[in-house]
């Protein structure tokens, strides 16, 4: 079918040569060998030369060849710049058509997201300024296709993002959020992440463009990728400084995304609950923050209930960098009662290995702060060795200085369960249930220890009674 179709771009018919060309883009478009039979039947160089010779159909369908040939595979996409198509890509950018700069755009974004050697191509060709002009232009198709080319130019590496932005990108970009066309606002929202995500400096420079408070709109958008996407957006930026996590508690940010990660559900919440880990790592007072905005239960609500493991981990993660700073932080998310779910997933054969890390990283570094006796209690029964260490820790933290405290642990069984724990002697964990035993008068340790019973059976059968 190749070698029919090809001398059909260059028949005398402009119809013929524009449904030659589009036949084509339509087998190249469908799998990776019919692509590779594009380039091999040495289509491209004529494809090449007529975008910068035809009518707009012509380069229209011409632009769509190239795109789907140059979606693919990096080797592929390689074929496109080897051939010389970029100039004329980027020619076709300038075009009085809007079809046909939709349709270049579309291509050069499909080259530049495989990987930073083919998107630095597409930017020494000259691609980024005429792109930015294009998300000026009153057509909204074409506006999204520049946003989205912006945004996989700019994924690669800062170097990358940093000619997006010199080239004013920003606040165009910016200035789009409010959009009412959802499937512009996810490619806005994305770009403006993609920029946000590789240094401080530019994340503080999309900040810079007021994005706050009109990107929180986004989070109770009706659309679910531009929810996610702004979640994403809010994310990127969170995590570089405490200053702008800070900034986004000012804006109201935390308790927005806490909102959003309710409203919806899989892969969309996952942005959410990290920006929620992210802002409350950097702080006492941001993980404050994110508690005070109910964060902790919602967190727990997606731990159980999410069906998939990394979003589970992610959550979990979350979670223990929220309860990780004092023993307020770590009450806080003890009380939901989170931490024997936790447990579970991390001793579940089923739950994957990067859940079963961060739920026991989680539980270690909440234990570690936690104060709360009632929720520690349960782990002196379930907890495998290397979590109970840290659960004795705690009480023998606690306990010498809170009588109350000190009899609760008596009649709840949680002192007859200490003395039934086989330690090393010498070890850590022998060490805290001695201080425990110390806070106790010794009988009441012999009373509770295994085997006392049977040893006051035998002073019972020794004892001769006073005749």
């Amino acid at each position: 079918v190749m070698s029919l179709l090809r001398p059909l771009l260059l028949d005398v018919v402009p119809t013929i040569q524009q449904t030659a060309a589009l036949a084509l883009g339509r087998l190249a478009n469908y799998n990776d060998d019919l692509a590779e039979a594009v380039v091999k039947g040495d289509i491209l160089p004529q494809l090449v030369y007529s975008l910068a010779e035809q009518n707009r159909f012509y380069k229209k369908a011409a632009a769509f060849v190239l795109r789907a040939v140059g979606k693919h595979s990096p080797q592929l996409a390689q074929a496109i710049v080897d051939c010389g198509a970029l100039d004329t890509l980027v020619i076709c950018l300038e075009d009085f058509d809007p079809g046909v700069k939709e349709a270049a755009a579309w291509a050069l974004g499909y080259i530049a997201r495989h990987n930073a050697e083919l998107s630095q191509a597409v930017v020494d060709a000259g691609a980024v300024p005429l792109l930015v002009l294009c998300i000026q232009e009153p057509e909204i198709a074409l506006k999204r296709i520049a946003a989205s080319t912006l945004s996989d130019i700019s994924k690669h590496s800062p170097e990358l993002a940093q000619t997006v932005v010199d080239a004013g990108a920003i606040a165009h970009l910016a200035q789009m959020i409010l959009s009412p066309d959802a499937k512009l606002k996810r490619q806005i929202l994305s770009a403006l992440s993609q920029i946000a995500k590789h240094s401080v400096d530019l994340a503080e420079m999309v900040v810079e463009a007021e994005i706050f408070p009109v990107v929180l709109t986004c989070l109770k958008d009706k659309d679910d990728y531009v929810k996610k996407n702004a979640s994403t957006l809010i994310r990127e930026i969170a995590k570089h400084t405490p200053e702008l996590a800070q900034l986004i508690v000012n804006a109201g940010g935390v308790a927005a995304v806490i909102d959003c990660v309710g409203s919806c559900k899989g892969n969309i919440r996952l942005p959410g609950i990290m920006m929620l880990g992210y802002v409350a790592a950097h702080s006492e007072n941001l993980a404050m923050a994110v508690i005070i905005s109910k964060g902790v239960p919602q967190l727990s609500v997606c731990l159980s209930e999410e069906p998939e493991d990394h979003i589970k981990a992610a959550a979990a993660w979350a979670l223990g960098q929220i309860g990780r700073h004092t023993p307020e932080h770590a009450r806080a998310v003890a009380v939901t009662n989170i931490l024997p779910v936790l447990l579970s997933l991390y001793m579940s054969s089923e739950s994957s290995e990067d859940l079963q890390v961060k739920s026991k990283k989680a539980i270690k570094s909440i234990l570690q702060k936690c104060t709360y006796l009632p929720a520690l209690e349960p782990f002196l029964y379930d907890a495998p060795p290397n979590i109970l260490k840290h659960v004795v820790g705690q009480f023998s933290k606690v306990l010498p200085h809170d009588s109350k405290a000190r009899r609760l642990f008596v009649t709840s069984g949680g002192l007859k369960k200490v003395q039934e724990i086989k330690a090393e002697p010498g070890s850590l964990l022998q060490e805290y249930i001695n201080s425990i035993n110390n806070c106790y008068p010794e009988e009441i340790v012999r009373y509770y220890s295994p085997g006392y019973s049977e040893t006051l059976l035998q002073r019972v059968d020794s004892y001769q009674p006073l005749s």
